[in-house]
């Protein structure tokens, strides 16, 4: 059954019946769904992103968030185009805003002067603070965005949940690693600062 063919109503619910296939796992049912939408999905990619390359990068990202959570669709509350449109665009949005900017929040974050210590803790913040940038820079860009938007922007989980076309768990979970990957680099550091000082 061609999209272009059939009335609004059988078209919704094919497409509903189709990404609760996909959460089955059925590939034959993803791949049409692919075939029915992907013209559509193209072209609101398009509208934030009009390079050709571009568009395809971001149709390719986008059906992989759609499957991973196809389980988490709800025909009772958006029609299935509209839910996958919101995840083709906010992930164009994400891509254009890697792309567009020259640094990153974290990256005036980071540059901005600790408070002046009396060393009596015996770390060298001084020397930390380029270890974690580097952890930082270091990270995928769209994990580098993920904590701009957390911790600088100050974006709620939920909206985050949005943006990425991902559970709010998992945003909770990237975070959390993110962080701990951080984190165990500038603590190896201050380990090799106390084994020297030692």
């Amino acid at each position: 059954m061609k999209i272009a063919t059939a009335s609004t109503a059988e078209a919704r619910d094919r497409l509903s019946l189709l990404i609760a296939r996909t959460a089955g796992g059925e590939d034959g049912a993803f791949s049409e769904l692919y075939a029915l939408t992907n013209r559509k999905m193209r072209n609101t990619a398009r509208a934030v992103c009009a390079r050709g390359s571009e568009v395809e990068d971001i149709l390719q990202e986008a059906y992989l968030k759609i499957w991973r959570n196809s389980p988490n669709f709800d025909p009772d509350r958006s029609s299935p185009i509209s839910w996958m449109s919101v995840i083709v665009r906010n992930t164009a949005i994400d891509a254009a805003r890697i792309k567009t900017l020259p640094t990153t929040d974290l990256d005036f974050a980071l540059s901005v002067p600790e408070p002046a210590t009396d060393g009596a803790d015996g770390f060298d913040y001084d020397r930390a603070r380029p270890i974690a940038a580097t952890a930082i820079r270091q990270l995928p860009d769209d994990r580098q965005v993920l904590l701009s938007l957390a911790y600088i922007d100050g974006e709620s989980r939920q909206s985050l949940s949005m943006r990425f076309g991902v559970p709010v768990g998992t945003i909770k979970t990237w975070l959390r690693r993110t962080l701990e990957t951080v984190r165990t680099d500038c603590a190896a550091f201050g380990e090799a600062q106390a084994a020297r000082a030692s």
